[in-house]
């Protein structure tokens, strides 16, 4: 196809879709799945339509949408958060683009200047776990676009960002777990360098230092969030002959795969080893035993986030803000050693 006389009749024929879908594709019109959509932006990407016939990269036009870039909607944590963050964008009379980057840096890259490209209003974003470079989203802000982080940050570009603090979170689940009698903890992390696991390690290791507790680094694993990669980082510290009997992970997902680990290896809950997770999942309460979390407002996280990024487009150059929200320690029977 010739880039120069490519058309939207063009890219619609490629795709067996109406002209129709591709011109409300190209806009984020809601009403388009996510996953046409993105069939939509990637062969117009690739045969030059913005750069030929629809938008310019960066043109000062924008359409009444922002860009919500996840690593995973399948997690409960993002999907309360995108409910938050429509809620807000709803009663601003705004749209929503869903994307997600699967937990790829790459995806992530494209997503970004795809959004860009079609003209998005605002980004809000949640970092990939492979994501270690930020020149995507220093681009985004020269280009004045309003970007805010949620949850999982980016310390190397400044903009509005909401968190809770994660590293009081995981001391003090980490000295809720000394205080029921665990002598050896361990604590498996997310992807080496993702900013918010080392933030929770730095927790971890806080707790243990100010109760005078040895910190022994076999017990630090990190995992890939996967299931098989969670299971085995499981089986590798409590297959060891000197086993933890206390784990902290980095989510509830990375937790069921230490009780899955536990329950193989034949060790009794919480009696043996006592368990806590991130995120406080409904399924929490189905586990057997059920599964001691620290719960974070999801819902209003993405709420502070689309506030945020309203007030960033009203006014780009004001002051950053960083929003930290509270967090929950929610006790349930994985760790409770005193349960009748």
């Amino acid at each position: 196809m010739d880039k120069k006389q490519t058309t939207l009749k063009d890219i619609a024929a490629e795709l067996n879709v109406s002209i129709s879908t591709v011109s409300r594709a190209l806009q984020g019109n809601p009403r388009i799945s996510i996953k046409t959509r993105e069939r939509v932006l990637e062969l117009a990407q690739q045969y030059g339509y913005f750069q030929t016939k629809y938008i310019t990269p960066f043109s000062a036009k924008k359409i009444n949408a922002v860009g919500v870039i996840v690593p995973s909607v399948k997690y409960h944590l993002y999907a309360m958060a995108i409910s938050g963050i429509e809620e807000v964008l709803e009663r601003h009379h705004m749209q929503i683009i869903i994307c997600q980057s699967n937990e790829s840096y790459e995806r992530e890259k494209i997503l970004i200047k795809e959004l860009t490209d079609i003209g998005v209003a605002g980004l809000i974003v949640s970092l990939a776990s492979e994501t270690k470079q930020y020149e995507h989203f220093a681009t985004a802000k020269k280009k004045k676009i309003p970007l805010v982080f949620f949850n999982r940050l980016c310390e190397e570009v400044v903009s509005d960002k909401v968190i809770i603090d994660n590293f009081k979170a995981a001391y003090d689940a980490t000295q809720h777990l000394i205080a029921v009698g665990c002598t050896r903890i361990a604590y498996i992390g997310g992807p080496e360098k993702l900013q918010i696991s080392e933030t929770r390690l730095s927790g971890y290791r806080a707790a243990l230092q100010d109760a005078h507790m040895a910190i022994d680094e076999k017990l630090i694993e990190n995992t890939d969030f996967t299931r098989d990669g969670n299971l085995s980082t499981a089986r590798k510290l409590l297959y060891s002959p000197d086993h933890p009997d206390g784990i902290l992970t980095f989510s509830d997902q990375v937790a069921i795969g230490a009780m899955m680990a536990a329950k193989e290896r034949g060790l009794r809950m919480p009696e043996e080893l006592a368990i806590i997770g991130f995120n406080n999942e409904p399924v929490d309460q189905l586990l057997e035993p059920t599964l001691t979390s620290i719960d974070q407002p999801s819902y209003e996280m993405g709420k502070e986030s689309a506030q945020l990024i309203v007030d960033r487009i009203a006014d780009f150059d004001k002051a950053v803000t960083r929003k930290v929200l509270k967090s929950q320690l929610v006790i349930r029977n994985s760790t409770n050693r005193n349960r009748s």
